[in-house]
Order: structure tokens, then C-alpha cells, then sequence
């Protein structure tokens, strides 16, 4: 843990706040890049806040410590929502971040493990995330090693066949070492998920290929609290998916569940009035 709180109370204060923070890093970021895919960003920043300071097994100052849990950002695209979170638990400093998606930057719209202290897989091609959480988690197995893998996948990139490809493959090789995390924010580039390509049923899907499932709210942090403190023991057979119920674009009005926002660029008016309303969250 990443963090000094003494009670679940003071936790979700602490991360609610840190939510805030991140968020207006996010829009910072855009700024600097000149645009990025904020949206999605957006999104999933509750779930990477409760995995980086409180589930992972982790250490900033050692980003490659053998038995650390493995972190697989599929939904590569993130990297504007991911970057600013491992800045904040500690894997470099902001000031690394300043010349973001720019020429020379280590820092690029998806994150490159060769360059980023703490991505553990160079992402961005969707759909193979889920497979090399596979391959880690076998790895663990074969070696007698008692680290996790998790994967965040977004909803749009189910559709891609090699997610269910790997989802059957974990069933198979019993990995219950293995947790996917599906940010369901409900929209893709092109529009909603239900219009470009259905996915529904769902969580059924996930259990007719033989995973255990738990569906939250992804902005919840009590509720991500609660599901990530009691994962299945690391010999279960049963791998784990926990469905995320978030917004896109969360905390910023004109942002929110509008297809336009998976990818854009602010002015300084827009720019103003994101972070305004990022600050209004601090009082609800």
C-alpha cells in the first residue's frame, strides 16, 4: 500500500481527492499534447487510484522488482489517464511530463515500457492486453511465483476476438491469478458501444466462458474497495472479471458521455472550464 491511511474512512477521502488531482492532470497533459484521448481517461482514474496505492504489489523506486503484481494497460489509448497516476504514487516526477507527446518525450499518447518507470507492457493495438495477462499469469504459475496480473480493457475493445480468445484461454489454464477490469464507459471512437457493435449480454458472456464476475460502479470507491480487498486466492482456478460502470469524460460537464471527447483538444476557455468543474467535485 501507497498510502498512510488508518481507516477505510480516511481512504476514500484520501482517494476521492487524489481523483481531483489526477483529473486535473489529465486535462494539463491535453493541453500540452495538443490533444489526446481524454474521454477514456477520464474514465477509469477511480480504478487506477485504488489498484496503484492500495492493491498493487508495487514499488515506484524499484519498477522492476520480480515480484511485483504486473499491471496491463490494454486500452493503450489511456496513457494520458495512466501517466499522472504513476507520477502521483511516485514513479518520477511531474516535471517529466512536461513536454508531453512531443518530439523526444518519453511520453507518448501510449505509454512505451522502454521509456515510462512503471508500465509493465507497451499497449495501444487493442485487443491483445488480455492475452499477454495470460502469458504472465502461466508464467507465475511455472515458476512458483504468488504475484498477479491485472488487465484494464475497455468495453469497445471487446469486440476485438482476440479478447475472448484469451478469456477462454484463462478458464482453460485455471488462472485465477489472473483479474480483467473492464472500463464500461458505454462509448468508442466511432460511437456508442451498443450501436457500433453490441456486447450485450455482457457479464453473461464473461460467464458462460467460465470466469467469476462482479459488476460495480467504477466510480465507487467504496465499491472498488470492496472487490479488489477480497480477490479469489491466488491458486484459485477461476480467473476474475470486474465490470466498471463509468462515465466518459467524467467530472467535466460538456465532456460527459459525448462521443466527441474519446479524443479532442482544449482551448483555454474549455481548458478553464474543465478544471472548474473538476474543482466543484471537491464539495460533493
Amino acid at each position: 500500500m501507497l498510502h498512510n491511511c488508518k481507516d477505510r474512512e480516511e481512504l476514500v477521502r484520501f482517494l476521492k481527492g487524489k481523483a481531483i488531482d489526477v483529473r486535473k492532470k489529465i486535462i494539463q497533459l491535453v493541453v500540452t499534447a495538443g490533444g489526446g484521448h481524454v474521454g477514456g481517461g477520464l474514465s477509469m482514474t477511480e480504478i487506477l487510484l485504488v489498484m496503484y496505492y492500495h492493491i498493487l504489489n508495487i514499488d515506484p523506486k524499484n519498477p522492476k522488482k520480480a515480484d511485483r503484481d504486473r499491471f496491463i494497460l490494454s486500452k493503450g489509448h489511456g496513457g494520458v489517464g495512466i501517466c499522472p497516476v504513476l507520477s502521483e504514487v511516485g514513479y518520477f516526477d511531474d516535471s517529466m511530463m512536461c513536454d508531453f507527446n512531443q518530439y523526444l518525450s518519453p511520453f507518448g499518447m501510449h505509454p512505451d515500457m522502454n521509456k515510462v518507470p512503471g508500465i509493465d507492457m507497451s499497449t495501444g493495438s487493442l485487443g491483445h492486453g488480455l492475452s499477454i495477462g495470460v502469458g504472465l499469469s502461466i508464467g507465475a504459475r511455472l515458476q512458483k511465483q504468488t504475484w498477479r496480473s491485472f488487465v484494464l480493457l475497455g468495453d469497445g475493445e471487446c469486440n476485438e476476438g482476440s479478447v475472448w480468445e484469451a478469456a477462454m484461454s484463462a478458464k482453460h489454464f485455471g488462472l485465477g491469478n489472473l483479474t480483467a477490469i473492464v472500463d464500461r464507459n458505454k462509448l468508442m471512437i466511432d460511437g456508442p458501444v451498443s450501436e457500433i457493435m453490441e456486447i450485450e449480454p455482457f457479464e453473461d458472456k464473461w460467464k458462460a466462458f467460465g470466469w467469476q464476475t462482479k459488476v460495480i460502479d467504477g466510480h465507487d470507491v467504496n465499491a472498488l474497495l470492496d472487490v479488489f480487498e477480497n480477490l479469489p486466492a491466488i491458486d484459485s482456478k477461476v480467473p476474475l472479471v470486474v465490470i466498471c460502470n463509468t462515465v466518459k469524460g467524467r467530472g467535466i460537464s460538456f465532456m460527459e458521455n459525448v462521443t466527441k471527447w474519446h479524443y479532442g483538444g482544449l482551448d483555454e476557455a474549455t481548458e478553464k472550464q474543465a478544471l472548474g468543474d473538476l474543482e466543484k467535485m471537491r464539495n460533493t
